[in-house]
């Protein structure tokens, strides 16, 4: 068995980024940019009164001070006036204001009567005013190192960007294996249960920014394996559960290698998860995940996470952080263990408790839980208040 360390560093060797494609800035949330976007003008591109109220000349700008209010300028619609001392002009939020140098006076602090205004005895210090390209020019460029969100959609759109270069998103398939699985509205028979692996696995690879195709169950034969392997091709990574172990109906190893599997390694010093498999089979990288649904789901965290952030060209880190135990815990053996656990606020971090019933076949538990609490191999008992890694779940 190797650690899971290594594990991920032999997955993350299986794939490298994949090409790109053009698409309309529409299409473009939860891809991620391959070029940098270019503005193709400067925001503001005039500076704009940031309040409601009136522009009056800097020097003009005194307290007590009477001006006259020559015109209006509004957001869209600018005021082209002459300008003189002692003038104002009632201006509102975005409108461009008629002339460099001056200040926006609050209508709040000012008395308006008729066409006069008389400025406070009080004055703030602020201009009020948003300068041209306060928020970008025309030519910076902008390309994060993630996928865009609603607000990046939002800044590009500003930037007068209609469409972005971004990665193509990762093709996943994903193979649920086994006489015993039926779909969810099915009626299962005496011996059968419901599957729920492959659902799981294509909302974790989806909220990762795959696209999946989620094919028909494969039983526990051969000639339905290599029916259902070859329904994967064309697929940037190939996903099972189940039929890795060492059972005699475990056939997915043995048909993967007959069809060309060139595997990475088989065995990992985790629970749960220990019988997981991982390598390449023609144009494809596989993953071979184990069939009880929380062993299934704590290997997709770890390992197909990665490996869809490094086909976008993302940097392939897990996401742990640190928690306070909130309980006393026994030692966890040979292997690492991903503990099902719950979180509650704490100061300054979170604090964490193991779930009771870390059975890996508890879909109820998974559901609840709010993190993996990360116990090393043979680490000793800890106790309440101790420190502890956590990888939150999403």
């Amino acid at each position: 068995m190797i650690s899971v360390e290594e594990a991920l560093e032999k997955v993350l060797a299986l794939v490298e980024p994949l090409g790109t494609e053009r698409v309309a800035l529409r299409s473009a949330l939860g891809r991620v940019m391959a070029e940098p976007a270019v503005a193709r003008l400067t925001q503001p591109p005039f500076s704009a009164s940031a309040m409601d109220g009136y522009w009056i000349a800097a020097e003009d700008h005194k307290p007590g001070a009477t001006l006259r209010v020559e015109g209006e300028a509004a957001a869209g619609r600018a005021y082209s006036g002459p300008l003189a001392p002692g003038q104002a002009v009632r201006i509102f939020t975005g409108a461009p204001v008629p002339a460099p140098g001056g200040v926006v006076v609050l209508q709040e602090h000012v008395t308006r009567e008729g066409d006069t205004i008389t400025l406070g005895e009080t004055l703030e210090t602020h201009d009020n005013i948003r300068p041209q390209g306060q928020d970008f020019a025309k030519g910076e460029t902008f390309c994060p190192t993630r996928a865009l969100t609603a607000r990046d959609l939002g800044l590009l759109a500003a930037m007068n960007v209609a469409a972005v270069t971004v990665r193509r998103r990762p093709v996943v398939a994903i193979i649920a294996t086994g006489d015993e699985l039926v779909m969810p509205g099915e009626e299962p028979g005496p011996d059968q249960i419901i599957c729920s692996n492959s659902f799981i696995v294509a909302a974790i690879a989806e909220s990762a920014g795959a696209e999946t195709r989620m094919l028909p169950i494969a039983r526990d034969d051969r000639d339905s394996l290599r029916t259902v392997f070859d329904l994967a091709k064309g697929a940037d990574l190939v996903v099972t559960s189940g039929g890795a172990s060492v059972g005699a109906h475990d056939l997915v190893g043995e048909v993967a290698q007959e069809l060309g599997l060139e595997r990475s390694f088989w065995k990992i010093a985790m629970r749960p998860g220990k019988p997981l498999m991982a390598g390449r089979m023609g144009g494809a990288a596989m993953l071979g995940l184990p069939g009880n649904p929380v062993s299934a789901t704590v290997c997709a965290e770890l390992f197909l996470r990665p490996m869809l952030a490094r086909l976008q060209d993302l940097p392939a880190q897990t996401r742990t952080r640190e928690a306070e135990l909130a309980c006393d815990t026994g030692p966890t053996g040979p292997r690492t263990h991903y503990m099902r656990a719950r979180l509650e606020p704490g100061t300054p971090m979170p604090r964490v408790t193991p779930c009771d019933n870390q059975d890996s076949a508890m879909l109820s538990v998974l559901s609840d839980a709010a993190c993996l609490l990360i116990r090393p191999k043979d680490d000793g008992p800890r106790r309440a208040g101790e420190i502890v890694e956590i990888l939150p779940l999403r």
